[in-house]
């Protein structure tokens, strides 16, 4: 973030009043997070499950120079300089939308059920080999996390890539509307927050909400093999397997040392060093961002060769015991969840092949229906037994008592369930976790992971 004044902070987000020795006092962070407060820090009170506003005191301690304050609390603190606004969330999303307007980065934004977050990561390392490169950190991705990504990007980058997620109507468009991208990327209409969104013609309906605040003749990126997303917008590109795809790949393989594909009427081979043939289209959506940006395709396919993946995504792990984890335990649904079996069951490896499933969150009504369906791609003659754990996957278990492969499941107790994994490992097994976060099966992760790496 480049620096600021209180006073230049004041007009940006038309506050009604404030309160400063020092008008030009500088501003050089954002906080929500009183424990990151510092000298030169503007905090901003959010009301969630509790009240920021009960803990400006702690920001205070911590050294931050100024404030929004909600005009409604009864008495505003001192020992700190106050903007006063209607709406201290509201505020921090105009803030954001002001350092957009004063600086020169264009803005690239990534969605999907599926995929954002590894997306996201190409894309970053794609354009970064030619432009100064600011991407959303960890899950930054909502109403809080996108300004605050904004807000954190130094003042010279040239190229912001913003992921945004949603779990329901109207928040996309939210977020679109504040960074008005310059491309967006759909990368894939699944079944996550079907509790919220009804059917995947409602996820798709929240996703294409990301043409809201696209720029003039913005670019819009999409699979080619979604129907739901097809002549939604006239400034389209798709990506995929079709023949008729913008950007078509082909030769799609892949193994325990990662991805292989080719691109259609081209010479040119692209490796990533993650599983899944589901990344060689998030690999093709990244390269479109990059022909955008005029990347040569050279530079782009050595940018996927290497790029480095968020914590938790189809990440190889040692285990202990001699074994070796695939960590994709921080988001699942039941598009991923099939997506990843059927790729980890192709893999040859030299001892037993375990899959570790946890309870897929927000899937609503047809939540056991939507966990028993992952039995259609569980193949037992290429996975040596599963191990399922939480209140919806025992759908899972009453399905597959029909197949000829061990199940082992617990419903909620974590200790039990890592001490059963503990008792009946063995060397050399590679053990897929999938999950979503909420299920907490990365508590699971570190309790097999080999203490000594």
């Amino acid at each position: 973030m480049r620096e600021m004044t209180i006073v230049e902070i004041v007009k940006a987000v038309r506050a009604i009043d404030y309160t400063s020795s020092n008008r030009f006092a500088p501003v050089t962070n954002v906080q929500f997070n009183t424990s990151l407060c510092k000298t030169g820090s503007l905090f901003v009170p959010l009301r969630g499950n509790s009240d920021g506003h009960d803990y400006v005191e702690k920001a205070i301690e911590q050294g931050a120079t100024v404030t929004f304050w909600d005009r409604s609390q009864d008495e505003a603190p001192e020992g700190i300089a106050c903007i006063f606004v209607d709406d201290t969330l509201q505020a921090f999303h105009d803030l954001a939308s002001y350092y957009l307007e004063t600086t020169q980065m264009k803005v690239v934004a990534i969605t999907g059920s599926n995929g954002k977050t590894t997306t996201k990561d190409m894309v970053a390392a794609i354009l970064e080999t030619s432009y100064s490169v600011y991407k959303t950190q960890g899950n930054y991705n909502n109403e809080i996390g996108v300004p605050k990504t904004i807000l954190d990007a130094p003042e010279q980058t040239d190229i912001l890539v913003l992921e945004m997620g949603m779990d329901g109507f109207g928040q996309i468009e939210q977020l679109s509307t504040l960074a008005k991208p310059m491309i967006a990327v759909i990368t894939l209409i699944g079944d996550s927050h079907l509790e919220f969104l009804g059917s995947r013609e409602g996820i798709a309906k929240a996703k294409l909400e990301m043409t809201a605040g696209l720029r003039d003749k913005g670019i819009l990126i999409v699979p080619a093999d979604e129907p739901l997303l097809q002549n939604k917008y006239p400034f389209t590109q798709t990506f995929g397997e079709q023949k008729d795809a913008f950007l078509c790949i082909e030769n799609i393989s892949t193994n325990q040392y990662g991805t292989h594909f080719t691109l259609k009427n081209s010479d040119q081979s692209i490796q990533l060093k993650i599983i899944g043939k589901y990344n060689a289209k998030n690999a093709a959506a990244a390269i479109l961002v990059g022909n955008f940006f005029q990347v040569p395709m050279e530079t782009q396919i050595q940018a996927l060769a290497t790029f480095t993946l968020t914590a938790n995504r189809t990440e190889w792990v040692d285990g202990i015991y001699h074994t070796t984890l695939l960590n994709d335990a921080y988001n699942a649904s039941p598009t991923s969840m099939k997506a990843i079996l059927k790729d980890f069951q192709t893999l040859n490896v030299s001892g037993r092949k375990i899959a570790v499933l946890g309870d897929m969150r927000e899937l609503g009504q047809e939540s056991d229906i939507l966990h028993a369906s992952i039995a259609s791609v569980i193949d037992e003659h290429h996975l040596d037994c599963l191990y399922l754990f939480g209140e919806h996957m025992r759908a899972l278990k009453e399905v597959l008592s029909t197949k000829q492969i061990p199940v082992f499941y617990e419903k909620d107790n974590h200790d039990t369930f890592i001490q059963l994994l503990k008792n009946t490992l063995q060397e050399k097994d590679t053990i897929l976790i999938k999950s979503s976060f909420g299920t907490n099966l990365l508590s699971v992760v570190e309790a097999l992971k080999n203490p000594n790496n």
